[in-house]
């Protein structure tokens, strides 16, 4: 058991100075005062003065095993380290496959995805990759989302971009309603994660298939969402009619001085434009490469994501666009929790996993990290490293 005092909580919404008793991996009481000091239970008392204390955060777009490979072999990214989630205050990953659908599968990502949760992060993943026909474990898509507890829905499927299978409208439909069908009947969200890239068409087959069929506008969940000038607008448009935008963190300078949004400065612009902070969320895009191409689609350079840019939006969108604290951290707590049915994830509550994080009230950095109610990170110190870190 763990009892925390003196803590200021957003759940993300503002509950004020509250104690917190954690059991287990669950959070059993919040309330103004807990006084446990002088039981005989063994309870470790927590003082969390001067800090914040909020949800684990949610990074529901991650290349646990690694991605990239468009330089050839050698550009192939390391597996993602447990170490580099607590860090960075994350206590839920969703594991996808990118570009390489061949050398990197779903047996391994699973496997990948299964090792988090020994070492003490929830982890989920999508089935499928970059190409179509989607490549799953079983047969169908509803057999992997059905039958597999770690598989929540489709993705990451590639779209607008020169790296995709160029998937008719059809097929992809025909995708999403197997998934829906496969969400429906696990109950699970069964979403269908869409990597958007560069080209004019941009979010069209998504509206255009929302057009034409019964499938709900929620059905897709397209990131990537802030690469460019004009897909950020295109969100915008998508957004105000109810669809769900995703935007990447890991970024480099040169993709901002080409017009990538930086993701602070965009989810301040979307809400000025009017979305409704629940269609927004952030995700990092960790272990992804980062691939810079010409105009002819020519190789120029290769950077790698980074889990650590996921908070690191959130700060900067609070510290220097002035968005309020308890509405920034909804795009890393509960609208991912929400969007992607994950129960008991995304907000501080009674019964809902022990996932939390403290912020300094100053600085906003992160001091402690617990994850399903063990302290892995405590003032700034790493107490639970990977197996092999």
């Amino acid at each position: 058991m763990i009892l925390i005092k003196n803590g200021e909580v957003y759940s993300p919404t503002a509950k004020g100075e509250q104690d917190i008793l954690v059991s287990n991996d669950k959070i059993a009481f919040i309330q103004k005062s807990l006084a446990l000091e002088n039981t005989s239970l063994p309870i470790q008392i927590l003082d969390a003065s001067n800090c914040y204390i909020v949800p684990g955060f949610i990074d529901s777009h991650v290349h646990l095993i690694g991605g990239g490979g468009e330089g050839g072999f050698k550009t192939r990214t390391p597996e993602l380290l447990l170490s580099d989630c607590i860090k960075s205050g994350i206590t839920t990953v969703i594991g996808v496959l990118g570009t390489d659908g061949t050398t990197r599968t779903m047996p391994s990502l699973l496997a990948k995805c299964r090792a988090l949760e020994e070492e003490g992060i929830t982890s989920y993943v999508y089935t499928g990759s970059y190409q179509t026909p989607v490549k799953t474990l079983f047969s169908k898509i509803e057999e992997d989302i059905i039958l597999i507890d770690k598989i929540i829905g489709v993705g990451e499927i590639a779209i607008s971009d020169h790296r995709s299978s160029q998937p008719t409208k059809h097929e992809l439909a025909r995708i999403a309603a197997e998934a829906r069908n496969g969400g429906l009947l696990s109950g699970k969200s069964g979403v269908v994660n869409l990597h958007i890239g560069d080209s004019k068409s941009m979010l069209s087959m998504i509206e255009e298939i929302i057009d034409e069929t019964e499938l709900p506008i929620t059905q897709f969940y397209p990131t990537h969402i802030n690469r460019n000038s004009y897909l950020f607008e295109a969100g915008i448009h998508y957004a105000k009619k109810g669809g769900y935008v995703d935007f990447t963190t890991s970024t480099i300078p040169h993709f901002i001085e080409n017009g990538e949004v930086k993701c602070s400065v965009g989810l301040k612009r979307m809400l000025n434009s009017g979305v409704n902070i629940e269609q927004i969320t952030f995700t990092s895009d960790g272990q992804a490469s980062l691939p810079d191409f010409d105009e002819n689609g020519v190789l120029r350079g290769m950077k790698i994501g980074r889990v650590n840019s996921l908070y690191q939006e959130v700060k900067d969108a609070i510290i220097n666009e002035g968005i309020p604290i308890e509405e920034a951290l909804k795009v890393i707590t509960s609208n991912p929790a929400r969007i992607l049915k994950l129960h008991n994830k995304g907000h501080i509550s009674e019964g809902y996993d022990a996932d939390l994080v403290f912020l300094n009230k100053k600085t906003l950095e992160i001091e402690t990290v617990i994850s399903k109610g063990r302290v892995m990170l405590q003032n700034g110190e790493l107490l639970v490293k990977g197996t092999f870190e």
